[in-house]
């Protein structure tokens, strides 16, 4: 089974994607860690190959390239990034959004980064309008269209357990027979 999960930055998907990579014995790709490594391929920190990445686009494609080839080749994976329901649409089984307000988000960032508040919210939404634009003009994706996603999570409902608890069960409950009718995004987005 593919599954995967996306969200904003601070929405809980590295921790929720971990924890259902380990409830269902897959792997866990995440999408960061596939940025940090063609960082290091390239002999760059994270923050050097995000900038470079408004400037170059082909930075951007090869990261998704790189989900795309995972979700074709894909075995039991948890595939985590903002983009990997959209890059793997046409070959997941699940794919969920994780959301929380922004104040919510913008205070977890800042918790876990130790940054201050206004800091964390500077860069947040500079970095979200940056990749909103970017996946836009690459691929025509509108990142706020949540309709190709299975299951919608509001994660500043619950802690990180209630948030995976939630995710398990849909799951659980998912049923491969009854897919007719959803929405299907079948597109190579140039990569």
């Amino acid at each position: 089974m593919l599954v995967t999960v996306s969200g904003p930055p601070g929405s809980g998907k590295s921790t929720t994607a971990a924890g259902l990579a380990d409830a269902l014995d897959h792997e866990h790709v995440s999408g960061g860690d596939i940025f940090r490594s063609v960082a290091a391929e390239r002999g760059l920190s994270a923050l050097e190959l995000n900038k470079r990445a408004e400037e170059d686009d082909e930075i951007d494609r090869e990261l998704d390239r790189r989900q795309r080839e995972l979700a074709r080749n894909r075995g039991s994976v948890v595939l985590e990034s903002r983009l990997a329901g959209w890059m793997a649409a046409e070959h997941a089984d699940l794919r969920v959004w994780l959301d929380a307000p922004i104040e919510a988000r913008i205070s977890r960032i800042a918790e876990r980064e130790d940054r201050s508040i206004g800091e964390a919210r500077e860069e947040t939404v500079a970095r979200a309008d940056s990749e909103a634009l970017r996946y836009r003009e690459y691929y025509g994706i509108d990142i706020a269209d949540l309709s190709i996603y299975d299951v919608v999570v509001n994660t500043a409902r619950w802690d990180a357990e209630g948030v995976l608890a939630v995710v398990k069960a849909a799951v659980a409950a998912y049923d491969p027979a009854a897919d007719e009718g959803g929405v299907t995004v079948e597109a190579d987005y140039g990569l």
